[in-house]
């Protein structure tokens, strides 16, 4: 199957749940868990993934493969994407999108947990640069809620905290990827009824949770924040019929917002969220400390900003993000540079209400700035 598409041209292969083909010879009851312990990051996987590759001539140069791994670790997904082992390019991970899981039960709402959103990337960033492998770095994807609903504020600070969100992953080591309506900041679906949802796991969980004694307005709350549908909603191209979707009538029912958000709104507007991720690309690009740099976490302490600083070539890259609706101040100081080295890093980008003087940086309600010294 590999060779019939990489030989119709295909140069971008992904693997889902890639790191399950390695089952045990004898399956035994799990009394402790899910069973998963038994089939995930298998005895044998890495010898299944090494001769797929040798077999189809995947590894060449360009070809991209990315694998998405379930429950894995820092120790697997380093051998999986280490260049010297030729497995894959590099590999997604999803325990950062677990923060907000109550005792580890997704249809169990809590707020995310902001201090282990920061240990997690600190962790796998600083892991896998260590180890020479190579994060594929993202918040949205299909079977994820929207990130600006669920890490952002989707109302007020909507622009600011999906260009915030954006800012915190592109400057990190590895490849970012962009999902779908990501770039215009589309929102969750914001569904009220069972009736209009399609995915089979939120049907089911609305009959679990209803007969676990749960209020059918809770569920459908829980369900609002959590369904997968959210992310599967059509693209909203304009403010038309059906976002522009299509003429005809769409499985799923189109996001009520697309008459505000959308892409045509987003390209007439000159600060729209599109043109920030045009610009966070180009500037990944253009500095090679953003490519090729280190990781070194900072203000690991701090209680509303994720931060770090990519060193690369003479460059140090400086990244800035607020995760709150308010404003916070930065010392030079607090990030280990005194008042006269801050001055000279310049900004390379950064949302709404950056405000810098010598003796700091203010971070407008989810504010978010890259900083940048050259030699």
């Amino acid at each position: 199957m590999l060779l019939y598409w990489k030989k119709k041209g295909i140069r971008g292969f992904r693997f889902d749940v890639i790191n399950l083909i390695s089952k045990p010879a004898y399956f035994e009851d799990d009394d402790e868990g899910d069973g998963r312990r038994f089939y995930t990051d298998g005895p044998r996987v890495h010898e299944y993934l090494k001769e797929m590759v040798k077999e189809t001539g995947l590894y060449e140069d360009d070809i991209i493969t990315v694998g998405e791994m379930s429950s894995t670790t820092i120790h697997h997904c380093i051998q999986y994407t280490n260049p010297q082992e030729r497995q894959l390019k590099m590999c997604f991970n999803f325990h950062h999108l677990k923060v907000d899981y109550k005792n580890g039960d997704k249809w169990s709402l809590m707020p995310c947990d902001f201090m282990g959103l920061k240990k997690i990337f600190h962790t796998w960033q600083s892991g896998m640069a260590e180890g020479g492998g190579w994060n594929a770095v993202f918040w949205c994807n299909h079977d994820q809620p929207r990130a600006v609903s669920r890490f952002g504020d989707d109302t007020k600070y909507r622009k600011q905290s999906a260009k915030m969100l954006a800012t915190a992953i592109h400057g990190m080591r590895g490849t970012p990827y962009i999902y779908q309506g990501e770039e215009l900041g589309m929102t969750n679906a914001g569904f009220t009824s069972a009736s209009q949802y399609r995915d089979v796991e939120s049907l089911h969980y609305f009959d679990i949770l209803k007969e676990s004694g749960i209020d059918e307005a809770e569920v459908c709350e829980i369900l609002r924040q959590r369904s997968r549908d959210n992310s599967r909603t059509p693209m909203q191209w304009s403010d038309g019929v059906n976002a522009g979707f299509t003429s005809a009538v769409p499985w799923i029912e189109v996001n009520r917002n697309h008459t505000t958000i959308n892409a045509e709104e987003c390209l007439e507007d000159s600060d729209s969220i599109f043109y920030y991720y045009q610009k966070l690309i180009r500037l990944r690009k253009e500095y090679d400390v953003i490519s090729e740099g280190g990781y070194e976490p900072i203000l690991e302490d701090h209680e509303a900003v994720f931060a770090y600083k990519r060193i690369y070539g003479g460059e140090t890259l400086i990244v800035l993000t607020n995760f709150t609706d308010t404003c916070q101040f930065i010392e030079a100081a607090d990030i280990k540079l005194s008042e006269e080295e801050l001055t000279e890093y310049k900004t390379l980008i950064a949302n709404d209400g950056l405000l810098r003087s010598a003796a700091g940086i203010r971070l407008a309600p989810y504010g978010a700035v890259m900083l940048i010294r050259e030699p």
